[in-house]
């Protein structure tokens, strides 16, 4: 959205709250109009207490016999009440919020509405929302958005936000050229905007996400296209002839290139050597073997006398690269000078890298997106590799090969995108795919498990510790929500030092936590100090950990496939045998159709095609496959009909009238312009 206000001119949105609001990535009016609903509550009628079922958001309706009762233990403050009808009778108990003892008036009727559950034997509901009967009449009908939140700021005052800039502001002029809105039945933009938020029913819903998603894509694509016309058909200054040294590298390694490696490097080596730059895509599965082809690319430039530098999206991954290359060269008595910059080096030590950078006394240079800065100068950049690409946005690989004079660009994915997917979203990228596993890799076991299951988990995972191995075990969450039933870090942390021998050191990781103690700790589990890491998907892009062979993965149904398939992939990658525990606390019979496809195969390009398969319109919004392509509603899995149809709208609108200069096009240039300068620094190729 382009309304570019401070969120500090909606009242009641002083510079207390609007910190807490900058903290969801929403600085102007624009923002939080584009903070999308993550989910929506349709609010049912009321059901008589008797027919309240566990593990379900339900909600009834009675009148007060008396006042809550306050109870104190330990730290925590419990309102409690009893209702009843002529069904039965229930408790409802909210935590740590002792003001609902003084807004509940004996004698009035009052709808209350939250999760059911079981504790003890017997029904009760926790934390529920109070309405009035008048209240609650009046947001029945509609479907109420669920916002991402922050501590502090809850979903209420979101929604409260919401609607007000809705009602103050001012309508945003339709850009999308009316053919096209009329071909592909996409709904007017405002219109879209309001029912994003506040859909009276499923198909305003849908219609209004229609619109936004085919916008993303539109305007992403368009975007791209404008960025990628410059790059087409550039000719090199870095011809890089074949090495006999890589050739002797490559026949000293322990193990034989895979089919799909040699067909990927042979076609890296021909574009090297082909005159033009190279803009090449290798796609390949978690542990395909996609860094030694990269370091073959790279020991080509060294040893044609340019430069080549390797980006990795975490400091640890920078670092780890950097030893295993340091190793592979020093055990081959290879005289190629690597250095290595990353953000928490000292200002001596980043000082020392540069002049290294500068003079040319180094051949490799691998680091974090610190490669970029603006202190680090170049002698001859002649090759750049980002890996895991999708971490890293257009306006960063511009920074890079802005670097040297046009140099070679290959970037890595472990995503598995369709080929017909990737072709669109990579457009001006040559695509490499490896497709198989090295070998000797041992398949990892699979099992979908309910939470009874967990003790045998624990026991499990202490048996493979007392082998000398290492486990991951994921959460949903950092902290404990009220919102949302879900294992979370901190509290699953406790949990394992309890029931794990204190001989097995147990250490928690999550996104909130600063670079340096995240560092510390991918650090200490790597070198084997700690046993066992609680961690949120932020290992997902991690480090390579050989001795870890168990990822458990708490609340599984709470991830995409493609997301599960990445963190199952941070397992498997050493000699022994591995194995992924998916702790499934869904009772839906379809959630446990979906992570059957991951018990049964371990090819991520089949599990993203099977997974497609199976959505269908009521689960876009629910779980994200593509988050990492930074769309907000968009998800290039479930959406791939629109990305297809969005794509050849882009094509015929560019190749007839390339400038936007018709009149029809004038607001859609106008809004091009405006999406490029925006997400510059976003747009994923």
């Amino acid at each position: 959205m382009l309304n570019t206000e401070s969120i500090r001119s909606l009242k009641g949105i002083g510079d207390k709250t609007a910190k807490l609001y900058e903290k969801l990535g929403i600085f102007t009016v624009g923002d939080l109009l584009s903070h999308y609903p993550r989910a929506y509550e349709s609010m049912e009628p009321p059901v008589p207490i008797g027919s309240l079922k566990e593990d379900q958001v339900m909600a009834v309706s009675s009148a007060l016999t008396k006042a809550p009762d306050l109870v104190r233990f330990n730290r925590m403050q419990m309102v409690s009440v009893y209702l009843k009808d002529l069904t039965g009778s229930v408790q409802v108990v909210w935590f740590n919020m002792p003001y609902m003892k003084n807004n509940l008036k004996p004698g009035t009727v009052y709808v209350f509405r939250g999760r059911v559950v079981k504790k003890r034997g017997r029904l009760m509901m926790e934390q529920p929302e109070v309405f009035t009967q008048e209240a609650y009449e009046a947001v029945a009908p509609s479907m109420q958005p669920v916002y991402s939140q922050t501590k502090g700021l809850g979903n209420k005052a979101i929604v409260k936000a919401v609607s007000q800039a809705l009602e103050s502001r001012t309508l945003e002029r339709e850009y999308m050229p009316s053919y096209i809105r009329k071909k592909h039945q996409l709904a007017e933009i405002n219109y879209a905007v309001e029912h994003i938020h506040f859909p009276e029913n499923q198909s305003q819903l849908l219609f209004a996400r229609k619109r936004l998603v085919f916008d993303e894509f539109f305007l992403f694509l368009t975007g791209v296209r404008k960025l990628k016309e410059k790059r087409a058909d550039q000719t090199s200054a870095y011809v890089m002839k074949p090495a006999a040294q890589v050739k002797e590298f490559e026949d000293s390694l322990p193990y034989k290139l895979t089919p799909a490696q040699k067909r990927t490097w042979e076609e890296i080596a021909g574009d090297l050597s082909s005159g033009l730059v190279m803009n090449r895509l290798v796609q390949g599965d978690v542990g395909s073997g996609k860094t030694i082809v990269a370091l073959l690319a790279l020991l080509t430039a060294a040893y044609n006398g340019f430069q080549g530098a390797l980006m990795a999206p975490t400091e640890v991954l920078a670092r780890q690269h950097f030893e295993s290359v340091n190793q592979l060269l020093s055990q081959r008595n290879m005289e190629i000078r690597t250095v290595l910059v990353t953000g928490s080096m000292t200002a001596r030590e980043k000082r020392q890298a540069y002049e290294k950078i500068r003079t040319h006394e180094a051949d490799l240079i691998i680091g974090t997106h610190a490669l970029i800065q603006e202190k680090v100068e170049y002698h001859n950049l002649a090759l750049v590799i980002t890996d895991e690409q999708h971490r890293f946005g257009v306006g960063q690989r511009e920074l890079f090969s802005g670097k040297g004079e046009d140099p070679h660009v290959l970037v890595m994915s472990a995503t598995p995108i369709p080929r017909t997917l990737a072709i669109i979203l990579y457009g001006d990228l040559d695509i490499s795919v490896i497709d198989q596993l090295p070998q000797g890799r041992q398949p990892i076991k699979n099992c979908v498990v309910n939470p009874q299951w967990r003790p045998k988990a624990y026991e499990f995972i202490r048996k493979q510790v007392e082998e000398g191995r290492q486990a991951y075990v994921i959460c949903p969450m950092v902290e404990p929500s009220e919102l949302l039933e879900a294992e979370n870090v901190l509290d699953y942390t406790k949990t394992l030092r309890k029931e794990l021998p204190s001989s097995i050191t147990v250490e928690y990781l999550h996104g909130q936590m600063k670079g340096k103690e995240k560092n510390a700790i991918m650090e200490r589990f790597a070198s084997g100090d700690i046993q066992v890491l609680v961690s949120t998907t932020v290992i997902e892009v991690g480090v390579n950990v050989p001795n870890a062979t168990v990822m458990m993965i708490e609340n599984a149904e709470r991830f995409g496939l493609a997301q599960l398939h990445q963190l199952r992939g941070r397992v498997g990658r050493g000699a022994f045998q591995s194995y992924c525990i998916m702790v499934n606390c869904s009772q839906d019979e379809s959630t446990g159709k979906r992570l059957e496809i991951l018990n049964q195969s371990n090819d991520g390009f089949y599990i993203a095609s099977q997974d497609l398969k199976l959505r269908g319109p009521g689960d876009i919004f629910g779980l994200r496959q593509s988050g990492d392509l930074e769309f907000k509603l968009a998800d290039i899995f479930t959406d791939a009909a629109l990305l297809k149809a969005a794509s050849q709208e882009v094509n015929q609108l560019l190749d007839e009238d390339p400038e936007l200069e018709k009149e029809e096009h004038q607001e859609l240039r106008r809004r091009i312009s405006a999406y490029v300068g925006e997400n510059y620094e976003k747009l994923n190729l």
